[in-house]
This record gives C-alpha cells, sequence and structure tokens, in this order.
C-alpha cells in the first residue's frame, strides 16, 4: 500500500461527515442535565442569601425557660373561664371578638402566620360594650393563622389555628 493513499473502508462505504460536533443534538442532550443543576444550585444559594430566617430562635434557653410562664399564662385562662369567638368583618379588614369571662379594659390579639412574617398582624382591641372587642387589621389577611388573645398585662392567654376562609367564627377556649 501506498503512503499518500487514504485506507479504504472494508464495506466500501465513504466514512460519515456531519459537520462540527456542536451541531449534533446528542451532546447537548447530554450536557442539558447536569447544566440543569448547576442553575437549580445557583438558583438555590440566590435564595438562601436573600431571605430571611425568621424562623429560628437565637437564644433557645430563655425560650425554653417561657415556656413554664406559658403554661402559667394558659392555666389562668382556664381557671378565668375565658372563651372567645373571633370574627373577621365583610372585607376582612377589622376583628370583631366577644369574650366570656371578666372582661378587661383592652386585650391584644396577634394573628402569625406559620412561616410568613410579613403576615402576621397584632391587634390592640378596644372593649365596645358587654364583652364585645373591635380592632383594625389592616388588608392583606392570610389564608392560616395561629391566634393569641391575651389580655394587656399577660396574665392569661387563649391560642388557637385559624383559617378565616375556611371557617367564619373562631372558638377560643382556655387549655388547662
Amino acid at each position: 500500500r501506498s503512503m499518500n493513499r487514504p485506507a479504504q473502508r472494508l464495506d466500501n462505504r465513504p466514512p460519515l461527515d456531519n459537520g462540527p460536533w456542536y451541531r449534533e443534538p446528542w451532546p447537548w442532550i447530554l450536557m442539558s442535565g447536569p447544566l440543569t443543576v448547576v442553575v437549580a444550585g445557583l438558583v438555590t444559594a440566590w435564595i438562601a442569601v436573600a431571605t430571611d430566617d425568621p424562623l429560628v430562635v437565637d437564644n433557645y434557653y430563655k425560650e425554653g425557660l417561657a415556656i413554664n410562664r406559658v403554661l402559667e399564662r394558659d392555666h389562668a385562662a382556664a381557671a378565668g373561664g375565658y372563651r372567645a369567638e373571633v370574627m373577621l368583618s365583610a372585607d376582612g379588614t377589622r376583628v370583631r371578638l366577644h369574650l366570656t369571662g371578666i372582661a378587661p379594659h383592652g386585650l391584644r390579639l396577634q394573628l402569625v402566620h406559620p412561616t410568613r412574617a410579613e403576615l402576621d398582624r397584632s391587634v390592640q382591641l378596644r372593649l365596645l360594650q358587654d364583652g364585645w372587642y373591635e380592632g383594625e387589621i389592616g388588608p392583606g389577611g392570610a389564608p392560616r393563622w395561629r391566634v393569641v388573645l391575651e389580655d394587656e398585662p399577660a396574665t392569661w392567654r387563649l391560642t388557637g389555628q385559624w383559617r378565616p376562609r375556611e371557617t367564619e367564627v373562631l372558638v377560643l377556649a382556655a387549655h388547662s
């Protein structure tokens, strides 16, 4: 054989030349999986850096000590016979409450969203008449709240879970 002549294929077909590699679909299909993982990792890193973690408590020891005081407030609510019915106005910007038990002059109602702190509300309720209270919560309610009702000196409290779109009236009763 001569060195200048190209080698012949055994099946006498000319070699296939489909052009450059980047015009073939298979390299791109194979690279799409790792590329997707890299993009998802960058998006996850951006979310972790750009958002805060409002559910993380800085001082776990103090939070643990506060549990006993909170339980005492629950027992005080049971001893006082407190029970409340909470309802929203039609437009969802005001809250009205009827309290059974010794009616204090002012109450504080906390509406806490489980994961989004910007949806939390703290409402000072004013006494209207005979155990009826009212307060302004503003626009932008949440689909779900953890509710804490307490008197102003924080000697007792009532708690519950509320989904205002599903339940018009939330009944809070003392847990002993």
